[in-house]
């Protein structure tokens, strides 16, 4: 199945000259989504994997029927101020100013194997600060899973060393 062809461009979102990719023709699709989580999965063993570490927002979606496929634990990571209890926090540079982002302080243990899922890698700023984030606290990226990959963006080069796959590539 052609993913590809399932994602909607939306020209000027969410602001002008940028092309948004659309992914929800791709979860109103039962066939296409379960395709997408299937190949979100290929090369993981069960076995391998501990928890999959979802990123805020859209990344949740993936990552949640991920951690169901592999009968692993699901681990958020949020933006601050929007998990209950302690945290630890990690920041990144954006083109133009900072971002932040949260896990629980308790959400992992020292040696997890962790699989890290977003819905689109740009420049690779968000997951390369999950990463860090999770191995502060003690975990092993073992993957870093993505449904569609801007391949002119080159963020790829920010997860240098670490086990990138992406679904889609544009």
């Amino acid at each position: 199945m052609d993913l590809n062809e399932l994602l909607r461009d939306v020209p000027d979102f969410p602001k002008p000259g940028i092309v948004f990719k659309d992914i929800t023709p791709i979860l109103a699709d039962g066939k296409a989504f379960r395709e997408a989580v299937d190949r979100t999965v290929e090369g993981l063993a069960p076995d391998d994997v501990d928890a999959v570490v979802g990123v805020e927002a859209r990344g949740f979606i993936f990552a949640a029927a991920a951690s169901y496929k592999l009968g692993c634990g699901l681990l958020i990571v949020r933006k601050p101020g929007k998990l209950p209890a302690a945290t630890v926090s990690e920041s990144y540079a954006l083109e133009y100013g900072t971002d932040t982002l949260e896990i629980h302080r308790d959400a992992v243990r020292p040696g997890m194997r962790l699989v890290l899922i977003d819905d689109l890698l740009a420049t690779g700023g968000t997951l390369a600060a999950t990463a860090r984030l999770v191995e502060r606290l003690g975990g092993k990226v073992v993957g870093i899973r993505f449904l569609i990959e801007l391949t002119f963006l080159a963020g790829r080069s920010k997860l240098k060393g670490y086990d990138v796959r992406s679904i889609i590539k544009v």
